[in-house]
């Protein structure tokens, strides 16, 4: 069978980073002649491209897997890949556990896709984890949307959190050029999106890999000094960037975020843990009182930011009180959303193999509870938006309702309103915002003034 003639379907599982990834590999497919189908039972190519972060995810997979694998029983034609952080932790093992897998291949290879189904079209198993230079490349990603776009700058990450798998499958920081990355967003302006994201598993950790530094002994290469390098790309309008860490997160970034108006006023920090010792414990580097002056300083310089976050609990150890110490930083900052897990032991990490783990009742008692609160001061920062006029990207039609479009406020709440998406998709649209719920919010008819085409 040709590839021409051939489907494929692509399930993405975690992060933004695989989302990039999948859409760099659908392109390599589409290029290479394949379609896509909306259903993975009608595609002869499946590609899963997985995420190890937490041991729920994993099942997941081996789940959607196991079912297609039944299938190559009968359809022998059918190709199977598995990519992603399962496929880099497991390796060959996998072939052993699902041997109708014809490719296992990580992250670092998602831009040699064509190479490697061509061995797998010659009759091989192929199985690519190994190290390797991530080399610039030009594949041309098939975009989910056609308004906003991830940008890949960093690959991997030097940390090594006691609970994180991402490391061991990810591999070593690389980061990309400003001048590759600037050529990628005016490609992308060129095309007509107006909005690009700033991906890396650690994004403060920009440029620390590339050459050079100034004569002030600073390294010439900084997320912030590629925010300057990027803005002026004509037709985006915004910039995004995630993910951040707080030992890095410096107030000459937040500056720069305040001067430059392109860049959005919403900052994703995780935090974790509000407690020093369950922080030390995790091998974090930083302390709660040295996160809470980090958004002290963002709110500070600019008043209406949003803060998300990401929070674990019932990790090793942990303590009723040091649970607290949590709650209280989730209280007493107020996040415009926290994205909450239980902890999950995971392969190869040292956490796992710590003899104070905790039940899963306890877990799930105190996500159960972070979740709670985290809502009702979501609830409570969306009250802000309340009659207010804001700004919306117009992404897409609002799928529970068609007379709706969607898009979101600059500071990312996900905002619906009456609409026509052929005139209004991938503009900027003033609305009043007459509804205010968590995480999402409705707007009234577009001002008069609002359908001014993005730059």
């Amino acid at each position: 069978m040709t590839a021409a003639s051939r489907r494929y379907h692509i399930t993405t599982f975690g992060c933004q980073m695989n989302k990039a990834d999948s859409e760099r590999m659908a392109g390599i497919l589409e290029t290479m002649g394949f379609e896509w189908a909306e259903q993975p039972d009608d595609a002869d190519l499946i590609l899963y491209n997985t995420c190890t972060i937490r041991d729920s995810a994993e099942q997941k997979v081996y789940s959607h897997l196991g079912r297609q694998a039944i299938r190559k029983q009968t359809q022998p034609g059918l190709t199977l890949i598995m990519a992603g952080c399962v496929a880099q932790q497991e390796g060959e093992q996998l072939l052993r556990r699902v041997p109708e897998l014809d490719l296992v291949m990580g992250p670092q290879h998602a831009n040699r896709l064509q190479d490697l189904l061509e061995d797998v079209f010659n009759g091989n198993q192929v199985v690519a984890t190994e190290a390797l230079q991530i080399m610039e490349d030009i594949t041309k990603p098939r975009r989910d949307s056609t308004v906003t776009a991830w940008v890949n700058v960093i690959y991997g990450c030097n940390e090594r959190c006691t609970y994180c798998v991402v490391p061991n499958v990810r591999g070593v920081e690389q980061s990309r050029t400003p001048e590759a990355i600037r050529a990628e967003i005016e490609a992308l302006a060129q095309q007509g999106f107006k909005e690009i994201t700033l991906l890396g598993q650690n994004i403060d950790a920009y440029g620390r890999d590339l050459p050079g530094s100034t004569p002030e002994g600073r390294h010439q290469h900084t997320l912030t000094d590629l925010l300057y390098h990027i803005h002026d790309v004509p037709g985006i309008d915004r910039i995004r960037f995630a993910t951040s860490h707080p030992r890095y997160f410096t107030e000459r970034l937040i500056r720069a975020c305040a001067e430059l108006p392109k860049v959005c006023e919403h900052f994703h920090i995780p935090f974790q843990s509000g407690d020093n010792d369950i922080l030390k414990a995790m091998a974090r580097g930083y302390t709660h009182e040295k996160y809470r002056r980090i958004i002290d300083t963002i709110r500070h310089t600019m008043p209406d930011a949003a803060i998300s976050a990401d929070a674990i609990v019932g990790f090793p150890g942990e303590t009723d009180a040091q649970f607290e110490h949590t709650l209280k930083l989730v209280e007493d900052i107020g996040f415009d959303l926290v994205n909450t897990a239980a902890y999950s032991p995971r392969p190869s990490t040292p956490a796992a193999l710590w003899q104070n783990q905790l039940s899963e009742a306890v877990k799930r008692d105190r996500l159960q509870r972070i979740n709670r609160l985290g809502s009702v001061k979501a609830m409570e920062r969306s009250e802000r938006y309340r009659n207010r006029v804001e700004e919306i990207l117009v992404e897409s039609q609002n799928t529970k309702d068609p007379t709706q479009v969607m898009g979101r406020t600059r500071s990312n709440r996900l905002t619906f309103f009456p609409g026509d998406i052929t005139t209004m998709k991938g503009k900027l649209i003033h609305v009043k915002i007459t509804q205010v719920r968590a995480f999402s919010l409705t707007g009234a008819e577009p001002l008069p003034t609002a359908l001014t085409p993005a730059s």
